[in-house]
């Protein structure tokens, strides 16, 4: 996993991980999405399975949540499934 422009995981806690989720989206060429428009999952296959392009519900590998400059908490995208 290569986590150039992504704030790494803290190795000492488990608040920001990789993990699968279902971002809501209309774009796909964004690169960090906030927690707001984001759904995590317990399983990748449970993430594709609630994924609905159709309706801008993209399913994707993540890491985050981390808190941005600005105070939002963000996910950053690894890739999408």
């Amino acid at each position: 996993m290569s986590l150039r422009g992504i704030v790494p995981p803290d190795p000492q806690t488990n608040v920001s991980r990789e993990c699968y989720v279902v971002i809501f989206t209309p774009r796909k060429d964004r690169k960090r999405f906030p927690a707001g428009c984001v759904e995590v999952f317990d399983s990748r296959e449970a993430a594709i399975a609630a994924a609905d392009p159709e309706n801008k519900k993209h399913a994707a590998s993540v890491v985050g949540p981390s808190k941005s400059s600005e105070g939002q908490y963000i996910y950053y995208l690894l890739g999408w499934l």
